[in-house]
């Protein structure tokens, strides 16, 4: 069967399943608990932390809650509300849960996500993947009216509208200006002379960049991206080999320097009432650090790309050497058939006639850049990075008008910036417009459900990584992951530890904590579907499916690895 009909035989077939699925199979509902650290303020109002933030509530015995537990579970019925507070009584004491009505649709909850990947796998083409996989959620959603009821609420939101301000216009209109001012080129010839001599000192650079920008996710892998892949495509170096740097050092390194926004998101999931150590704010956030040396998936993801930087990797993928093979022996940067997301547009310069660039036109842009970002983010505790590249955009055009250039060759290189960032744009907009349709069919809910409490205590850590692999790699998120896994995770933790009498509870805590964390990154970095995937891929000019097939590999050892750490030490000192 020639390889078009097959792969339209297959995106018909899951169409099909996928209403039939919606026109038949009724939702389960069940309902989500969350244990809240509550406090009162002078008025007598209850109140928790969210983001930060006191967020006020008013609460109801647990025996009068419409969303009871006990009625709502494996029901097919749709419940009266979706949120609601209540108090309950444990040890004499008064305790507060937000229950979350959830819904899934079993296995085929799944279906969407299944879609968008093998159709990226099978047919490299991720705008027709993501799109499928969208049909099929919105199919089981019962939602026909594809672009009123799907695509036009999901990229009408706020969450969009920066994704195509930051993604599109900003780093799209501050790369373009960089090739027409010559300014990135002359960035890689300074660093040529003065400190790359080859290929591992190119890698090497990308590798301490991803190392120094650690605030994690599309930050790290913007900046590192566009900083190296000047120098990088001078040293021959694959782009394969750059996009897995990049990726592999930002959300595994922001784990590791967790001086960021992780800490402060991540707490206000673990609280486990009756716990010690989670009993507070502070409390919470000092556990998250005690647990960066238990991250094993973290580390030995930054020790892989620093051992294939100094091209002494203990592991290679096939299709990695063969990358690193083809770009060394021939310059030739992509494979044959690769459809790089970094348009020509973007490859090498196109400075005017009678304009000289300079390294300045490079590193103030860039260094304003970081400066706002990180500066922004001591002041208020997140980085506006619409600000840092706004500016930094700002920046270069004033430096290119003050030497001269006019303004037409200014917005030409604009414009050939836009169109070099298009295509990763709107992947971009795909992915969280299927990530939140996986979210709504409920696959991460129906996948911890499927984790049961029997279970022998040392293997828990390795569960828990497998199955916020799962939800990761098929949601395209890590902190939605971590939304989803930890309120289940950590109350299990415990439960688990008290069950089996261990002496170090708190340890194993850590160790359960810490395969989350790592799950979650691990399942992030290899999804097509994924943000951090798609702009590591972007801003390396890598064809994002030889980025996610070149990297897994490597990102499968570490993670298992890290699997064999976390069980050894369960086992011998938990």
């Amino acid at each position: 069967m020639p390889t078009g009909i097959r792969n339209f035989v297959i995106f018909v077939v899951a169409i099909i399943v996928s209403w039939i699925v919606g026109s038949t199979v009724p939702p389960t509902w069940t309902v989500e608990q969350i244990t809240l650290d509550v406090l009162t303020d002078d008025s007598g109002q209850l109140y928790y932390i969210y983001r930060g933030k006191p967020a006020y509530f008013d609460a109801v015995p647990i025996e009068q809650a419409e969303l009871n537990p006990s009625r709502i579970h494996g029901s097919n019925e749709t419940p009266p509300i979706k949120e609601e507070f209540v108090s309950f009584v444990e040890n004499g004491e008064t305790k507060y849960k937000q229950l979350l009505a959830k819904h899934h649709w079993g296995y085929w909850s799944l279906l969407p996500a299944i879609v968008a990947v093998l159709l990226c796998w099978i047919t490299k083409e991720p705008v027709t993947a993501l799109l499928g996989g969208i049909i099929s959620g919105a199919l089981i959603l019962t939602r026909y009216d594809f672009t009123g009821e799907v695509l036009i609420p999901s990229l009408s939101t706020s969450n969009a509208a920066s994704i195509l301000l930051l993604y599109l216009w900003l780093l799209g209109g501050l790369m373009g200006i960089w090739s027409r001012t010559g300014a990135a080129q002359a960035f890689a010839e300074f660093m040529t002379v003065r400190f790359v001599r080859g290929p591992k000192s190119a890698k090497l650079v990308a590798w301490m960049l991803g190392v120094i920008f650690f605030q994690g996710g599309t930050v790290s892998t913007v900046l590192v991206g566009t900083t190296v892949k000047p120098i990088a495509d001078e040293e021959k170096i694959s782009h394969e080999e750059l996009a897995y740097i990049v990726d592999s050092t930002a959300s595994p390194i922001a784990s590791q320097l967790a001086f960021n926004a992780w800490p402060g998101y991540v707490q206000a999931f673990i609280f486990v009432a009756g716990v010690s150590f989670l009993a507070t704010e502070a409390d919470r956030l000092l556990f998250f650090f005690k647990s960066v040396p238990f991250c094993f998936y973290a580390i030995f993801a930054v020790l892989g790309t620093f051992l294939l930087s100094i091209e002494k990797p203990l592991f290679l993928g096939k299709q990695l050497k063969e990358a690193m093979q083809r770009s060394r022996e021939t310059g030739q940067l992509d494979a044959d058939d690769a459809d790089p997301l970094s348009a020509k547009e973007l490859q090498g310069s196109n400075v005017p006639e009678g304009y000289t660039p300079h390294v300045l036109e490079f590193f103030l842009p860039l260094g304003a850049l970081i400066a706002i970002a990180i500066g922004t983010f001591i002041i208020s505790g997140s980085p506006n990075v619409q600000w840092a590249f706004g500016i930094a955009l700002l920046i270069a055009v004033g430096m290119a008008l003050a030497k001269g250039m006019s303004l037409k060759d200014i917005v030409s290189g604009f414009h050939d910036g836009l169109k070099g960032v298009v295509l990763g744009s709107v992947i971009l907009l795909l992915a969280i417009t299927i990530g939140g349709i996986s979210k709504e069919t409920g696959g991460g809910i129906f996948l911890v459900e499927q984790l049961g409490d029997t279970i022998p205590y040392f293997i828990l850590p390795v569960l828990l990584q497998l199955l916020t692999m799962a939800i990761a790699f098929s949601t395209g998120t890590s902190w939605g992951t971590y939304a989803v896994a930890f309120p289940l995770a950590m109350p299990l933790a415990w439960a688990v530890a008290t069950a089996n009498g261990l002496s170090h509870p708190e340890l194993f805590m850590t160790l359960c904590f810490a395969a989350v964390i790592d799950g979650s990154v691990y399942g992030d970095q290899c999804s097509p579907i994924s943000d951090t995937t798609v702009l590591s891929s972007m801003c390396t000019g890598c064809d994002l499916m030889d980025h996610v097939k070149t990297q897994i590999p490597q990102a499968s050892i570490a993670a298992g690895l890290a699997a064999i750490c976390w069980t050894v030490v369960a086992f011998f000192t938990a």
